[in-house]
């Protein structure tokens, strides 16, 4: 914890009101003695803080009993409780066909989630502006709140992004849509950017397989591999936001690309249907599934399919799992994590992999790391989001001003 001899008192005011802030948040009552112990600071510095983020209206401050043992001997204690619906927060997720929103409380409580199908990358800027403002009105009013009481919104996008919020590469989607002007200046709210496999990090040590974790992958694995790296607790970006992409793995000997899970098990079931194939009666099983047309196929049907003893499909999958396991050993000499998680939509089904890939790593790296599937779903990178836009929060929370504040109580 900073101490309050540093050079700006203001700094350290917002530093000690997040950790406040971080330790009520999900925890009931709390009294001055709680936070003293669960924050390290001094009883005047939480009594100060407390105070004014009860003005504020972050905390409220409930009425004193006795016997709660704070301040001198049979003084009642002072007991404040996280004002979870002081305003809320929005995350957002654009993905290549599909966005997904969601509405959470300052608590982190998801209110509402709503996702909207997206034509393609290649729409007018407007029409990618209109989506967005449709999916969050409708999520604001699914969950019951006013936009007024939105105070950051933060978006998750499939390209590498600067510790500012610039999106770097160079694609004309990202090119002719800056998703921050245009969302910020609809609405006035305070718009994040993030990189999604990021943001899937961020979810991941949040709310799935990852709690308590300091060093940590998160791998978004289906259509493309995209990593999310926390080295000591601490989101990783690099000079200009690469940390993470995963570019490098085209010269990976039995990688070559960046193609995920969902790509391969398509395109080598694909492959083995159009080659004639068989083998303890697979084809006509992977036949059955897409009902003769391989163009249906699905990355769910060659994993159901393999789980039903189709020999084809299972070879698809050990080919996958060594695919898998070269990628993440490489990765895991590099960054040395204790735990990688393959996330996203493949998820799920990506757990029939772990055995295969565990068994192989010590093979690509020295220092193998534990393989676990997330259980956040496709719906990760919004979670992510949430959780980045609630940090920025707590880390503004002396600045920022809930809808729900009486106006006379701001002091600027």
């Amino acid at each position: 914890m900073i101490s309050e001899t540093a050079p700006s008192t203001q700094l350290v005011r917002r530093v000690n009101a997040k950790a406040i802030l971080k330790a009520m948040r999900g925890t009931g009552v709390m009294t001055g003695t709680d936070l003293m112990a669960g924050t390290g600071l001094s009883r005047a510095t939480v009594i100060s803080i407390c105070d004014e983020l009860v003005r504020l209206g972050w905390l409220r401050e409930l009425e004193n009993q006795r016997g709660a043992g704070d301040y001198i001997k049979g003084r009642p204690a002072r007991r404040f409780t996280f004002n979870d619906r002081a305003a809320s927060v929005l995350g957002i997720d654009i993905g290549a066909n599909k966005i997904t929103a969601i509405v959470a409380d300052v608590a982190g409580t998801s209110l509402a989630r709503i996702t909207t199908p997206f034509r393609s990358y290649n729409v007018a800027a407007d029409e990618r502006a209109d989506v967005l403002d449709r999916i969050a009105a409708d999520a604001l009013e699914k969950a019951g709140v006013p936009a007024d009481s939105v105070l950051a919104v933060s978006v998750g996008v499939a390209a590498p992004v600067s510790r500012d919020g610039e999106v770097l590469q160079a694609q004309e989607f990202w090119k002719s849509f800056d998703v921050r002007k245009r969302v910020s200046e609809r609405h006035g709210w305070h718009v994040l950017l993030e990189n999604d496999a990021n943001l899937a990090a961020l979810a991941e040590r949040w709310q799935g397989t990852a709690v308590g974790v300091d060093n940590l992958v998160v791998m978004l694995a289906a259509d493309r591999l995209g990593a999310g790296i926390l080295e000591s607790g601490r989101l990783l970006h690099g000079q200009l936001g690469g940390f993470g992409e995963l570019g490098y793995l085209d010269n990976v000997g039995g990688v070559g690309d960046t193609h995920g899970i969902a790509h391969y098990a398509v395109l080598w079931g694909q492959q083995a249907l159009s080659s004639g194939i068989t083998g303890s009666g697979s084809k006509s099983r992977l036949n059955e599934l897409c009902r003769g047309n391989t163009a249906d196929l699905t990355a769910e049907m060659v994993f159901a399919a393999a789980a039903e003893g189709d020999s084809t499909a299972k070879d698809i999958l050990d080919r996958l799992a060594t695919r898998m396991a070269r990628a993440i050993g490489s990765l895991s000499t590099l960054v040395n994590p204790e735990l990688v998680v393959l996330a996203g939509g493949v998820a799920e089904s990506a757990r029939a992999l772990i055995p295969a890939i565990e068994k192989q790593l010590p093979e690509f790296t020295f220092t193998p790391p534990r393989v676990e599937t997330s259980a956040l779903g496709d719906g990760i990178v919004s979670i992510g989001a949430i959780r980045h836009a609630l940090d920025y929060v707590e880390d503004h929370a002396l600045d920022l001003y809930p809808a729900s504040l009486p106006k006379e109580a701001v002091q600027i």
